[in-house]
């Protein structure tokens, strides 16, 4: 959280408090009311993360990172070694909302038709009728997503990209909310199918999951060493919900000075000579425009899950690891060096002006 002593820490509230009449969309802003909103429609979400908090011991920045992925109506890919909760944590955030949920286990063997559908004959009517495939529902947990071939995940793009899917001559719409959280394993290699760019660059976010503290160890140890489940999910809300808060997100407010650090961030990750970054040899390729808008609308979801109705610096510094970490490709002297592209948007972090 950022102090009066940190660089830019008063943008966000100053600019707020400050600039009562200008917005985005050019109309007024009732401070107070949209404060007054957010607080009431953040209550249900941090009483999710709370739910979720009962099962998952620790992983504070995922459990919240999947809250805002839900609220930023953003896809999200979850990495982390087997056993660290990855598959727990999703199937509780579905549990605890009422809705649809579908796990899907990919495989080899996984064809495109058993992802999102495919049309059935009927020989007694000599016609072909649509069976929808597991894909249709409201969250949906692809398990393991790198151990299908490319086909298969290439079968999400459209699902994940334009909220609809086609199947054979009929296009379908998702039903909102539409969320797909993958899982992948990074360390297994055999057996695997690197994901396509095209389809990396569609989750809003990519979360790191990592090994618990020894104080955590051992609350999981004293919760989970049991032959059966002991807590149960209590559905804490409901899509409507989703929508609503969604509604309340898109008008948190954020500075000009907070946008122009959005866009200097990203564009560094293309030619970090603007900001005298020393990565230009470890970059192959930066983040597109469409990190430019997840980082955006994540940074106000982060804004809104702390109660406020403006974005801070600190908001957008907390969640560019996430939204940015799988968009930035890195040159084989980063690989050499043992570089990844969360090294490179740390580097970024400390070089780009802070407002």
């Amino acid at each position: 959280m950022l102090t009066n002593n940190t660089p830019g820490a008063g943008v966000g509230r100053a600019a707020f408090h400050g600039t009562m009449n200008m917005s985005t969309s050019h109309s007024p802003i009732d401070i107070q009311d949209l404060e007054r909103q957010v607080a009431e429609a953040a209550k249900p979400f941090q009483q999710l993360v709370t739910e979720m908090q009962r099962v998952v011991v620790g992983q504070h920045e995922l459990l919240e990172g999947l809250v805002i992925g839900l609220l930023g109506n953003g896809h999200i890919l979850i990495e982390g070694v087997p056993g660290l909760a990855k598959t727990t944590a999703v199937a509780t955030l579905a549990k605890a909302i009422h809705t649809s949920f579908q796990r899907i286990q990919f495989t080899p063997d996984l064809l495109p038709a058993d992802l999102i559908g495919t049309l059935v004959y009927r020989p007694n009517t000599g016609d072909f009728v649509v069976k929808k495939g597991p894909i249709f529902a409201n969250i949906v947990l692809a398990d393991e997503i790198n151990r299908a071939p490319a086909k298969v995940q290439s079968a999400l793009l459209e699902a994940m990209q334009e909220r609809q899917v086609t199947i054979g001559t009929e296009t379908f719409r998702m039903e909102e909310p539409f969320l797909v959280l993958a899982t992948q394993n990074p360390i297994e290699q055999e057996g695997t199918y690197s994901l396509p760019e095209a389809q990396v660059d569609r989750f809003m976010l990519k979360l790191v999951v990592r090994y618990p503290s020894a104080r955590e160890e051992r609350q999981i140890l004293d919760r989970m060493a049991q032959t059966t489940a002991t807590h149960q999910v209590r559905q804490v809300l409901k899509p409507a919900d989703i929508v609503a808060a969604r509604g309340v997100v898109d008008r948190i407010f954020i500075d000009e000075r907070i946008k122009d650090y959005i866009v200097n961030l990203v564009v560094a990750t293309r030619d970090p000579a603007t900001v005298k970054a020393p990565v230009k040899d470890l970059i192959q390729y930066g983040a597109s425009p469409r990190a430019t808008i997840a980082l955006t609308i994540a940074s106000r979801a982060k804004a809104f899950l702390d109660g406020r109705g403006y974005v801070t610096p600190q908001d957008v510094k907390d969640v560019s690891l996430d939204v940015l970490r799988h968009r930035i490709g890195v040159t084989y002297e980063a690989e050499a060096l043992e570089k990844t592209g969360e090294d490179v948007v740390r580097t970024l972090l400390e070089h780009v002006p802070v407002p």
